[in-house]
């Protein structure tokens, strides 16, 4: 389909079967927009761009090249999850390039948001970029672009778009769930026998922890965050909560708090847990967390994340607080 406009006899996508019925329209679409070539994809491990590469798997097998890059801002295992969903269990033409320290040195000193977030996006494309002119016939580009996107953007959405690329990096772009709102997505990811954990991943920002770990990221406290938010998962997913609260994640703020550890004083950072609900994201409001639970969860971060003496809950809906931090 050429233009951006859902059709209007499109049925909603709420079953097996009719994802089922997706999965074969797009199979035989795709591998006619692509043939015998090649076509890349920037693989996150979100649920857009891991359905777009599973859904591609089925059609056009090693034809196509997915690269995900670490730059050390994942949750914890998400990477590890991507290599064994992807090469180890659909034998996928995986490239996995690790650009931790590439990263993190890049971010050494900076703490103003808005800086992050563009460090990251531009060394990701740099990155990809690289990747991109080690690969032969690479013809097509496909993305996780899906229907939301175009609404709120046009044609194509920033974040998902690999944009900035060089203007003699031409490729044609491969958009199978452009007309799939997210719920749809996830029926189709489901389908196509991707995990749930993976298929029912969270919203999580581009810049990934980098945006949890506020101000200047140093390699200490951000692995705090990425320790305390695996607690937070883990526990939620335990008590009921996984899927029920739309967002939940831990910050851990750039300054430190007296406590006191083994009858002495310690100086160690707070976590601070979010937890909201919302409809359009526009506004949220705080999830409702049984106290003992959260009670559970605060005994577990102060005993099991190095650096941190001190727990807080975060009360504030949007307005005036946005979802995330930073």
């Amino acid at each position: 389909m050429s233009n951006n406009v859902r059709p209007a006899t499109m049925e909603r996508i709420t079953t097996p079967e009719l994802a089922q019925q997706f999965i074969n329209e797009q199979i035989s679409e795709l591998r006619a927009q692509i043939g015998d070539k090649k076509v890349l994809l920037a693989l996150s491990g979100g649920v857009d761009s891991s359905v777009v590469a599973a859904l591609l798997i089925k059609a056009v097998g090693h034809q196509l090249v997915s690269v995900h890059v670490n730059h050390g801002l994942m949750r914890k295992g998400e990477s590890e999850q991507v290599v064994d969903v992807f090469r180890n269990q659909l034998n996928a033409n995986l490239v996995y390039v690790d650009a931790i320290d590439r990263f993190l040195d890049k971010l050494v000193g900076v703490a103003e948001p808005e800086q992050k977030r563009k460090i990251i996006g531009s060394e990701f494309i740099r990155v990809f970029e690289e990747e991109a002119r080690k690969l032969e016939g690479i013809e097509f580009l496909a993305q996780g672009t899906i229907y939301p996107d175009i609404i709120e953007s046009g044609p194509v959405k920033a974040h998902h778009n690999v944009g900035g690329l060089p203007d003699d990096m031409q490729f044609e772009l491969v958009e199978p769930l452009k007309f799939l709102f997210k719920d749809e997505v996830r029926v189709v990811g489901k389908a196509l026998g991707l995990p749930d954990d993976m298929v029912f991943r969270q919203p999580f920002p581009g810049p990934g922890l980098g945006v949890r770990c506020t101000g200047a990221i140093t390699r200490d406290r951000l692995e705090a965050v990425r320790e305390s938010d695996a607690i937070l998962r883990e526990e939620f997913a335990k008590n009921g909560l996984e899927g029920k609260v739309w967002q939940y994640f831990t910050v851990v703020p750039d300054f430190k708090s007296t406590g006191v550890r083994d009858d002495k004083r310690s100086y160690d950072w707070p976590v601070i847990i979010r937890a909201v609900n919302t409809v359009d994201a526009m506004t949220a409001s705080v999830a409702e967390i049984p106290f003992s639970l959260l009670q559970h969860i605060t005994n577990r971060i102060v005993n099991e994340v190095k650096g941190v003496n001190r727990v807080l809950f975060d009360l504030t809906p949007k307005p005036t607080g946005t979802i995330e931090w930073e």
